[in-house]
């Protein structure tokens, strides 16, 4: 499944700026009581806005996640987590809308029918990858209908976790560069060989060669993913060296988020 629509709001790097500053500056000065006899005090709108304005995903630096299928995007996910980053995840948002009972079920079932859901309601993903893989109408339907449900759970993510910086996991994002590229300030690639690929996939799900070879020939090539990635964590190793490399960085990333 490609990339949804973000729908963040393109904005230059926040670090530094006047309007950052600003609004740091009114809330450190702003009077914080524990409650209003006779409401709001004045200059609350002011107050509220520079908050909004601080917790808005533009304020923060924005690193996108990506690589191909078994590269270990999620290994990686997983570590800025455990470093503190805020991670907003597509590919976890998609199970959770496919999910029985999902945001997404009844519009799936509306346009594929009942044969796309497993036995407890939720969608079978090997059943609609199949229905998509060799017919670009259906893919495109389907994208209509997982994407925009997608960016609205992300939007409302990236201004409601907190964190040093936002991480945006997203697994096709160099398949749909001119959509993501205003929206984040730098692209990190998670790369590896494809024969390390294949064994993983192999390994965690059990999907045949043909299978694996055929997704990782709807995705962006290594080459592709490498030409446009301002930082590159080798997983070709063993976690111990991802860890170390996504450690790296994580101390890259503090130290842009908090330049002046």
């Amino acid at each position: 499944m490609s990339a949804p629509r973000s729908g963040l709001r393109p904005a230059r790097p926040p670090w530094g700026s006047r309007k950052l500053g600003a609004a740091r500056r009114f809330l450190e000065s702003a009077p914080r009581p524990a409650a209003f006899a006779s409401g709001p005090p004045r200059g609350s709108r002011k107050l509220g806005a520079a908050r909004r304005f601080l917790e808005s995903p533009a304020t923060r630096l924005r690193i996108g996640l990506t690589g191909g299928i078994g590269s270990g995007k999620s290994a990686a996910a997983h570590r800025f987590a455990v470093l503190g980053a805020a991670i907003i995840d597509a590919d976890v948002i998609a199970h959770q809308i496919t999910a029985a009972g999902g945001s997404a079920m009844p519009a799936l079932i509306e346009a594929f029918g009942h044969q796309i859901c497993d036995a407890n309601g939720a969608l079978d993903r090997a059943a609609m990858r199949q229905r998509v893989f060799g017919d670009p109408q259906a893919r495109a339907r389907l994208e209509s209908i997982l994407h925009p449900r997608i960016g609205a759970v992300m939007r409302e993510a990236a201004c409601e976790q907190e964190g040093a910086y936002l991480v945006f996991v997203v697994p096709l994002l160099v398949e749909h560069l001119s959509r993501w590229r205003p929206q984040i300030d730098r692209l990190c690639v998670v790369d590896c060989p494809v024969d390390v690929q294949v064994a993983r996939v192999q390994a965690r799900s059990g999907l045949d060669v043909p299978t694996i070879h055929a997704i990782l020939a709807a995705q962006a090539t290594r080459a592709q993913r490498l030409a446009v990635a301002d930082d590159v964590i080798d997983n070709s190793g063993d976690l111990q060296d991802l860890t170390r490399q996504v450690d790296a960085l994580h101390a890259k990333y503090l130290r842009l988020a908090n330049k002046n």
